[in-house]
């Protein structure tokens, strides 16, 4: 057994109060995701993204979170890949933002939604074109034999739109993550963190309570 229960620090970056917080945990999310936009994690916009078919196999992967305002959380993908497919069975799904380097994480769960096709054509137009090309290029989470495969489907695809704009693929766009839950997760010493969840309630408003940690 590799036995690493050494590895260990000292959370002591900051204390996290009720007095802190606002009442809108989308404004609080929005602060902290200023704070870790400004520090030096690389990526503070990735996510972990949870999800789990009928069955109760559940997957995880990280995603990259694209923009978010008060109706939800918004990231694209492959209408076709397995975490699509989890999400058509069960729309239930979790976030997790691991900003840890900030003694931080912030936990969100609702249901995912996805989002109209003029939103994802907004969003697809304003990608790179290699990226426009990606997405029409991979059949995500298929099993493909070599990587030479994929670089032969690019160049048919750089052929196909080479005399114009890369239109949409109508199997890839943006699913909207609406909260339930958000956790707000602050690193303490002695393993006493300090975690607020905010639950939404039936009128739509947000109820604020300390978790044990």
């Amino acid at each position: 057994m590799n036995d690493i229960g050494h590895i260990r620090r000292v959370y002591d970056q900051g204390r996290l109060s009720r007095k802190d917080l606002h009442p809108d945990p989308i404004i609080q999310f929005e602060s902290w995701f200023q704070v870790a936009s400004d520090s030096d994690i690389k990526d503070p916009s990735a996510m972990s993204l949870a999800t789990a078919n009928l069955q109760g196999d559940v997957s995880i992967r990280t995603v990259l979170l694209k923009s978010f305002d008060q109706q939800g959380f918004v990231f694209f993908t492959n209408y076709e890949s397995a975490k699509a497919r989890q999400i058509a069975e069960n729309p239930r799904v979790a976030l997790l933002f691991p900003w840890l380097t900030l003694d931080r994480q912030v936990k969100i769960a609702g249901r995912a939604n996805r989002i109209s096709t003029a939103e994802s054509l907004r969003y697809f137009l304003s990608r790179p074109r290699g990226s426009q090309l990606g997405a029409w290029v991979s059949a995500q989470s298929s099993v493909i034999h070599s990587r030479a495969m994929l670089l032969a489907k690019l160049d048919e695809i750089k052929q196909r739109f080479a005399d114009g704009n890369i239109s949409l693929p109508e199997f890839w766009g943006g699913y909207r993550v609406v909260p339930e839950r958000i956790e707000f997760w602050q690193g303490q010493p002695d393993r006493l963190h300090d975690r607020f969840q905010y639950s939404r309630q039936p009128d739509q408003t947000w109820q604020i309570d300390r978790l044990a940690p």
